[in-house]
Order: C-alpha cells, then sequence, then structure tokens
C-alpha cells in the first residue's frame, strides 16, 4: 500500500481530484439506481427492461449512442493512433457521422417498423432460425471476449499510467495480484451495479450525464494541454495549435502525415497501413461503420428503445454532430504528445514526468503531465465515465441477446416477463465474471489497439453489411444466400489476412466486399424458393427505376474511372506522386473507388428488382418507401453534417 500511495503522490494527483472522481462515481451509481426503481409497484417487462419501454427522446438516444461507443478504445487507442498515424484516423469518426444520416434514414426506421429487439430476431424473421441462432452466438462472443475484455482493458491501462501504478502488485489472501486486474474489476462492478439491475434506461439516462463528462472533460483536456504548450511557446492555446500545425506542415516536417487527414503512401507507408488514403473517406471504413453503427447490438439498441421513428431519426443527427467534435477531444491530444516528443528539450522546464514508451501511453501521459489540480480530476472523471458507458451498455446487450434470443426462442417459450428479467441479469453478471477472467489472457503488447480492433472487426463486417443489408431492403434476398455468405465471411478474412498481409486491412475488407456481395445477388437468383408479389405503386416504381438508374450509372462512372487510373499508373510506376496526378490519385489509393462504386451500384441492384421482379423470397421484407421519408428538419441536420466534414477535409486534406 505505501508503493501505492508513493506512485500517487508521484503523479500529480491531489485530494482535490480524487474527491471529483469519487463524486462522480457515487452520483452515477446513485442516478442509475434510482431510474432503475420499479415504478408504483410495477414489476418491470422485458420492454421495460431491454428497450427502456422505448421512452428515450431523441436527446437520450444521441448522448447514449455516443457514451456508448466512446470508450478507451477512443481515449487510449485514437489517440495514440493520432500520436503514431496522425489527424487522418478521425476519418472514422468524421465519417460515422456521415453514417448515421444513412442508417437514420434507411435502415432504422425499417428496423423500428418491425418491432425489433435485436439484430439476430430480425434475421430468424427475414431468413431463419439458423441464421439467427449463428449471429447470436457470434455477438455474444464479440461482446465478452472482444469488447469487454479489450475496453476494460485499456481502460485500466489508461488509469494505471496516469496514476503511475505500472507494474505495482498488492497481496490479497496471500495472492498477489496486479493493480491492473484490481482496477479493471473495479470497473466492472460500478458498471454492472446500475446496468444489470436497472436494464436499458437506467444505461441509457446515465448516458446523458456521461456524454456530458465525456466531451466537457475531454476538450477541456485538449485546451489545456495546447494552453500549457502555448505558454513555452509565448502565445495562447489557439496561437499553440496554429504553431503546431505549421511545425508538422512545414521545413523537415513537409512530408509529416500528422495533419492531413488523406495520407499518402510515399510520405508514410506505415500510417497508409493503418489509415490508407483516400480509402478512408470512401474505402472499408464504410464497411466498419454501417456494420458497427447500423448492426452492433448494443449500439442501434438506442435506436431501437426511441419513443417512435421521428426521435430515433433526430437522435442520430444529434449523435453524429457529437460524432465530428471526436477528433478534438481525442485525436488533437495525440497528436500534441508527438508534436513535444519531437522535441523534448524545448519543453524541459515543464519538468514531464513519464514515458511515452508505445503509441496508446500518449493519452494517459498527457493527463498527467499537462491537466492542473482540479481538471486532473475532471479528466479521469471523462474518462472514467467513457470507460462505464461502454462496459454498462455492453452488459445490458449480451443480457439481452442471449435472453431474447437463445432463452426465450430455445430454453422456455413461455417465459414470463419477470423470468426474463431475472435471467438478463444473471447473464449479465455471468459475461462480467468469463470478461474478467479472460482479460488478461486475451489482451497485453498492444501498442495501437485501436487499428487491432478495427481490422479484426473488419473480419466479420463485409458478411454483416451483406446480410443484414440486402435483407432488409431487398425482396429477393434468400436464406440459402445468406447462410452461406455467414459461412464464407471469416474465413475469407483469414484467407486475405494469410496471402495479402501488407495490403491496408480496408482494402482487404473492400476486396471481400465485393466477392460476397455477388456471390449473395448471384445465389439468391439462383434460390428457387420464392412466392408471387404484388408490385410496388407506379409511383414507387418510378422512383425506385430512377434512383436505381442514377445510382447504377455513378457506381460504373467510379469503377471505370479507378481502373483507368491503376492501369495509367502502372504504365509510369515511377512517376513522381508530388508532381504526377495520375501518380498523386494512385499514391492516396484511388483504387478504393471500385470498392464504393460496388458499394453504390449494389443499390441500383436491389432497386431495379423490388420495381421490376413479380417474386419475392418466402420470407421477404414489404417494401414501403414511406418509412424512408424524412423531415425538414432532419434534412437540415443532413446538410449541417455534410457541410462541417466537406470544410474539414478542404482544410485538412
Amino acid at each position: 500500500m505505501n508503493s501505492i500511495s508513493e506512485a500517487i503522490s508521484m503523479s500529480g494527483f491531489k485530494p482535490i481530484d480524487f474527491v471529483i472522481l469519487v463524486c462522480y462515481l457515487v452520483l452515477l451509481v446513485s442516478l442509475g439506481l434510482f431510474l432503475s426503481r420499479n415504478k408504483e409497484g410495477k414489476q418491470k417487462s422485458a420492454s421495460d427492461y431491454f428497450l427502456a419501454g422505448n421512452t428515450l427522446t431523441w436527446w437520450a438516444v444521441g448522448a447514449s449512442l455516443i457514451a456508448a461507443n466512446i470508450s478507451a478504445e477512443q481515449f487510449i487507442g485514437m489517440s495514440g493512433t493520432g500520436y503514431g498515424d496522425g489527424i487522418a484516423i478521425a476519418a472514422y469518426e468524421v465519417m460515422a457521422a456521415v453514417t448515421l444520416v444513412v442508417i437514420g434514414k434507411f435502415l432504422l426506421p425499417v428496423m423500428l417498423d418491425r418491432k425489433i429487439f435485436t439484430i439476430p430476431q430480425f434475421l430468424r424473421e427475414r431468413y431463419n432460425d439458423g441464421v439467427g441462432l449463428a449471429f447470436s452466438i457470434l455477438w455474444l462472443f464479440l461482446y465478452v471476449f472482444v469488447n469487454l475484455t479489450s475496453v476494460a482493458w485499456l481502460g485500466a491501462l489508461a488509469i494505471e499510467q496516469i496514476l503511475g501504478l505500472q507494474g505495482i502488485a498488492v497481496s490479497v489472501g496471500g495472492m498477489e495480484i496486479s493493480i491492473r486486474m484490481l482496477i479493471i474489476l473495479l470497473l466492472f462492478v460500478i458498471a454492472g451495479i446500475y446496468s444489470i439491475y436497472g436494464g436499458l434506461a437506467s444505461v441509457a439516462w446515465t448516458d446523458v450525464m456521461q456524454v456530458t463528462f465525456l466531451v466537457g472533460g475531454g476538450l477541456i483536456t485538449a485546451y489545456i494541454a495546447l494552453r500549457e504548450m502555448g505558454v513555452i511557446m509565448g502565445t495562447d492555446a489557439l496561437g499553440a495549435l496554429g504553431q503546431v500545425y505549421t511545425d508538422l506542415t512545414t521545413g523537415s516536417h513537409a512530408q509529416d502525415v500528422h495533419f492531413h487527414l488523406v495520407i499518402q503512401e510515399s510520405h508514410d507507408p506505415g500510417a497508409f497501413a493503418n489509415v490508407p488514403g483516400i480509402a478512408a473517406v470512401v474505402g472499408g471504413v464504410w464497411l466498419t461503420n454501417l456494420g458497427y453503427w447500423g448492426f452492433n447490438q448494443y449500439i442501434i439498441q438506442k435506436g431501437l428503445a426511441a419513443k417512435n421513428v421521428e426521435e430515433a431519426k433526430k437522435g442520430l443527427i444529434f449523435a453524429g454532430f457529437l460524432k465530428i467534435l471526436i477528433p478534438f477531444i481525442v485525436v488533437l491530444p495525440g497528436i500534441c504528445a508527438y508534436y513535444i516528443m519531437q522535441d523534448p528539450a524545448k519543453f524541459e522546464s515543464m519538468h514531464l514526468a513519464g514515458q511515452i514508451n508505445v503509441a496508446d501511453d500518449a493519452y494517459p501521459w498527457l493527463i498527467r503531465n499537462f491537466t492542473p489540480t482540479g481538471i486532473k480530476g475532471l479528466s479521469f472523471a471523462a474518462l472514467t465515465a467513457a470507460i462505464i458507458s461502454s462496459l454498462a451498455s455492453m452488459f445490458n446487450s449480451t443480457s439481452t441477446l442471449f435472453t431474447m434470443d437463445i432463452y426465450k426462442k430455445y430454453i422456455n417459450k413461455a417465459a414470463s416477463d419477470k423470468q426474463l428479467v431475472n435471467v438478463g441479469r444473471i447473464v449479465a453478471v455471468c459475461a462480467l465474471v468469463i470478461a474478467f477472467i479472460a482479460v488478461k489472457p486475451l489482451l497485453g503488447g498492444l501498442d495501437q489497439a485501436f487499428q487491432y480492433i478495427q481490422e479484426y472487426s473488419g473480419f466479420i463486417y463485409p458478411g454483416i453489411i451483406t446480410v443484414f443489408g440486402l435483407g432488409l431492403l431487398w425482396k429477393r434476398a434468400s436464406s440459402t444466400a445468406a447462410v452461406w455468405t455467414a459461412i464464407l465471411t471469416i474465413p475469407m478474412g483469414v484467407l486475405f489476412k494469410v496471402c495479402l498481409p501488407y495490403v491496408a486491412f480496408q482494402f482487404r475488407a473492400g476486396y471481400i466486399f465485393i466477392i460476397l456481395v455477388c456471390f449473395f445477388i448471384l445465389m439468391s437468383y439462383l434460390d428457387k424458393k420464392f412466392v408471387s408479389c404484388e408490385q410496388p405503386t407506379d409511383r414507387d416504381s418510378k422512383k425506385m427505376l430512377r434512383w436505381a438508374k442514377v445510382l447504377g450509372l455513378i457506381g460504373a462512372a467510379m469503377i471505370v474511372t479507378a481502373i483507368i487510373v491503376i492501369a495509367l499508373g502502372a504504365v509510369n510506376p515511377t512517376a513522381n506522386p508530388d508532381t504526377d496526378l495520375i501518380a498523386y490519385l494512385n499514391d492516396i489509393g484511388f483504387q478504393a473507388f471500385i470498392f464504393f462504386g460496388v458499394l453504390v451500384g449494389c443499390n441500383a441492384v436491389w432497386l431495379w428488382s423490388n420495381a421490376k421482379d413479380k417474386v419475392r423470397d418466402t420470407k421477404a421484407l414489404p417494401v414501403d418507401l414511406s418509412l424512408f421519408a424524412t423531415t425538414r428538419g432532419y434534412t437540415y441536420g443532413t446538410i449541417g453534417i455534410c457541410l462541417i466534414t466537406f470544410l474539414l477535409y478542404a482544410i485538412l486534406w
């Protein structure tokens, strides 16, 4: 205990910082338990526990989406990639905002119309029980062994680094237990106390408070780091940011990629492998974002719990605007840490403590050294909020998946609401215990955890987008095609990883998607299990055919242009990308437009088929174009998000 107290005293944390943190945790748990109480003696129903009784307003939906999303994976992993590769990693956040617009318009309305509890439930209704069960098991394994473990491990690593507790162990009952494992246990227990008892209502409504700490504390940390750097530079925070930008884009850093949203391969092959140029805008990032935001249970569950479709749509727009703030909260601090490490002697007078041994040390190191007393506690609370809110969402979604898709479907079909809620709580506790046991063997030695998580998530997203997306939108999508696509997805990911190990994973994911979507469409047309169907109205048919032609032409133009650019580049492979246009386009990964052309073009296929084909799959969903209608406010929000995205890329290209 003496070594722990000595380490904490050396970290710069004062009693007031811990008072702020403890007050936050007490407030969080108290609020969660208060919100989870049974009103007027009413027993919670399954809808109350798993979908918050469909009571979430737009601001609760948006805040909960971001709180569930932002965790140690972003604060530590993305900041670490910002340190290593620069601001280009912000493409995940910026393009996620655009993705939320697409999901709010085309995917979420269909799910809400079908009154979906879980994503695998949709698969059962749309395809068959086998497809639904397979994905239920897959998601359960991912949540317990990947999501819960990685968030807890990275969170504990960050807390350990901030407090200077690395390598310290304590003796409990004669056993030596590392401080990191004790921190993980504490995070699990705090997240579990209110989420396991109260269900989604506790998670979602406390997330409103969490996201306030998360965004506010994160922005304050970034601002103070720049302000303290500005003191050395003789300027203010904004001036420091301008100086950092100038120094990292001119002189000896003229080809430094840290302040460019689009990376050239010739300037930094390592950074390009992680964030491959234009592919971070039109490449496999769309698979990651659509799969994560549209079909990931612990994320989309917030939208499914909205009061109605309009509240859900507004919530996604709100989340989109919040998402654009995230690079300033998590990526910018990583770049600041990189800048300091380029010339540490310049900041020697600040007596900086600790080292950045791996990229993921950047954010904890920054908090430890730059945030003053009081603000340290606030920044620490923001980081803790991010970790706990994500863990709470994962516990709830894990229990939802098992209870509704396995227990109720296969074990006890006549289960009462009380039984379902109790089983959900037991499952969440089991998930907590299993994740705690598995966390240490599964993780450790990661340099840039965000890239690791993104790459291996990319093994499943091409198949998920194909199966879910076409199942939602295309009347001829067949069960046979869905089963075989699901079976092929992970082996294809492994095969491409083995055969093309040096190709950026976003390109590999794009190639796999092209193969799987073509395979799925072909298998669906070959499948003989179909029935006759009514044709859409003339008005709907004309609208679908018009959009099919537009999207088909756009997709074809993208594919042809990309092929021409690749071919011309192959004719003159020694051209300088800094002076030759074709060489430059190939240097920023223009080949990604082949993938994007296929992604756009496959929409033309289902639109044309829905308008013209007189048969449908036996379990096809009715296509109601009115579900895709949006309000003027949604349109204005969409324009705002797209305009900000355009300006960011114009300024930081």
